[in-house]
């Protein structure tokens, strides 16, 4: 596919799948607003050339269609992960005769790793004296820290093993030579950075902007811990990534050599500054925490550098459709690894982290929780906060319809397990505390032990005002704000008014129940299952806590929920009146 990403601009040229804005545009805000408008409409990449303050044209949106995603990458890596687990299953134990049918696969994996690049591209231009505020790095939304790079690739080595890392860790720039790296739990570049600090020395750091659309997407593949990224993106890229000696020595990092630029650095020990706030893709404010502090000592850059951004705010943005590619990609892999999983995929429209459902085998009674429990113990999918399970084949995309299938199927008294004390996604402050919170397994097998009900024309109890369906057996409705009424989830749970519905939700506002997407956003971002799900009664027998439903769960805003990500009105004016300037 692409090695570089303007060989990647070029196909979206030809595809006309691209727009050049030439108008002078500011990376404060402006470029954010005009973004997600366009992403919206469902419109084009944006290729913005006349950027206040900066010399380098910025592009945007290069992901936010299925139809780039599959210009960028297109079918043949999903057809190679298949291949080969396919193979997998068939060759075990091996058999000669049967290998000769998979020898594609062996010359398709001679493509893979990396490859030795002289006259790299990268190394055409080096900054005299390192500044960072020469890049044309966006604020996103009005009450950010400041500016931030949003499509960095953060490449760390273990000091224990030499083990690479590409991930993507928001950086905010501080001044012109330091940053911030927002190292999340649970992922690689912060296990390096835990190592290093253990032996009191600083982690040397590269961050890459650019270069092959496939290292984009590898850096954000929740891969499990030591298997490289970089294997990944020359899987996705279909050939292998091209490296470069760093000139600043043979200690430190090679340097992508079709990237367009190279920020080289390090992270010193035990040092770390605030860091935040910053709208991030639950679609609300992350908060100021210390992080480690990144100093850049080199920047390498093409002679006609590119930067690529990207914004993210409430879903649907462009690390949706990125998400969803890397789960139809990945999935064939959970039966190999865990062998009870058929199925799995995790809601973008949620944060990927707050919902995920599978289907699972039940061969025996509880197999399905055993699954369960297998699934919240794989890498970045421990993050997990609500867990759906069935044993039936199910298109788990179509939520609406596994949801009804396991309100129609689960008995609560055995199926809804709630652990509390265990991790929570750093971005997820449902729980009020950063980093810990509960998760939830909800399990629906067998056949039907009931029909849904569907309308509801009964009488509403105090403190709700509006009540309409989601879908069969499930009720969303609204209720006075968390502040005026702390009680009112649990008297909904008690009150009978709704005792022929399965769930019952209480919103904010009723019109979380006529949109899946809002429905799925605003209902799995903004509770914690410990503290924020109700029973008509629960009981306790053999430890095990019983249920009996309704089960209503209370997502209304709670006083200590981040704000929402909203623009600012001044710049929802700017644009309005610029728009045919962008766009003639």
């Amino acid at each position: 596919m692409h090695s570089n990403l303007r060989s990647f601009i070029d196909s979206l040229r030809k595809e006309n799948e691209i727009i050049e804005v030439s108008a002078a545009v500011d990376p404060f805000l402006e470029i954010a607003e005009i973004h997600r408008r366009v992403i919206e409409q469902g419109g084009k990449a944006l290729l913005f050339s006349n950027i206040k303050g900066s010399d380098f044209p910025v592009v945007t949106n290069l992901f936010g269609t299925n139809k780039r995603i599959d210009l960028a990458f297109g079918k043949k890596p999903l057809e190679f992960v298949k291949r080969a687990v396919h193979a997998a299953e068939e060759l075990l134990p091996p058999k000669l005769g049967r290998l000769w049918e998979y020898r594609d696969l062996a010359l398709s994996a001679a493509r893979l790793g990396t490859r030795s690049i002289r006259n790299a591209s990268v190394l055409e231009s080096r900054q005299s004296t390192v500044d960072l505020e020469k890049l044309p790095l966006l604020q996103l939304w009005h009450e950010d820290g400041g500016h931030f790079v949003t499509l960095p690739l953060v490449y760390t080595e273990s000091p224990v093993d030499g083990k690479h890392n590409l991930g993507m860790y928001r950086i905010q720039r501080y001044d012109k030579t330091t940053t911030g790296i927002h190292w999340q739990i649970g992922k690689g570049g912060g296990f390096h950075y835990f190592e290093a600090e253990q032996q009191n020395k600083p982690l040397p750091v590269t961050i890459f902007l650019g270069g092959a659309p496939a290292m984009i997407l590898s850096a954000i593949a929740p891969l499990p811990e030591g298997l490289p990224e970089l294997m990944l993106a020359s899987l996705l890229a279909d050939g292998k990534i091209g490296t470069t000696p760093n000139p600043l020595g043979a200690d430190r990092h090679r340097l992508i050599a079709e990237a367009e630029f190279a920020i080289c650095g390090s992270v010193a020990p035990r040092e770390r500054r605030p860091e935040g706030p910053f709208g991030d893709h639950y679609g609300y404010y992350s908060l100021t925490h210390d992080y480690p502090v990144f100093r850049a000592d080199a920047v390498f850059h093409r002679k006609d550098a590119i930067y690529p951004a990207t914004v993210v705010g409430k879903p649907r943005q462009e690390d949706f459709f990125i998400g969803d590619y890397l789960q139809e990609l990945l999935s064939p892999l959970f039966p190999l690894v865990m062998p009870a999983v058929r199925d799995l995929w995790s809601y973008g429209e949620t944060g990927f982290h707050s919902l995920a459902a599978a289907v699972v085998r039940e061969r025996y009674g509880r197999e399905a929780m055993s699954a369960g429990f297998r699934i919240l113990g794989e890498g970045q999918l421990t993050l997990t906060k609500f867990l759906l399970l069935t044993d039936q084949p199910q298109d788990l995309r179509d939520f609406k319809s596994l949801f009804e299938h396991i309100l129609a199927r689960v008995e609560w008294h055995r199926d809804l397990h709630i652990f509390s004390q265990t991790a929570f996604d750093t971005l997820d402050y449902a729980s009020g505390k950063v980093n810990f919170g509960s998760k939830a397994m909800l399990i629906g097998t067998g056949d039907a032990k009931r029909d849904l009900i569907r309308e509801f024309n009964g009488e509403l109890p105090q403190g709700i005002t509006a009540a309409e369906p989601f879908c069969g057996g499930c009720l969303v409705v609204q209720g006075d704000r968390y502040e005026n009424d702390k009680e009112l989830a649990d008297r909904v749970a008690k009150s009978g008014k709704f005792d022929d519905w399965q769930m019952v939700i209480v919103h904010d506002s009723i019109e979380f129940a006529r949109s899946t997407d809002k429905f799925l956003w605003a209902t799995w971002t903004r509770f914690d299952p410990a503290s924020d799900i109700y029973a008509k009664e629960a009981t306790m027998q053999r430890n095990h806590i019983g249920y009996q439903g309704p089960i209503v769960i209370d997502a209304r805003m709670k006083p200590w929920y981040p704000s929402v990500v909203e623009p600012r009105e001044d710049v929802i004016k700017l644009v309005d009146e610029r728009w045919g300037e962008y766009f003639g």
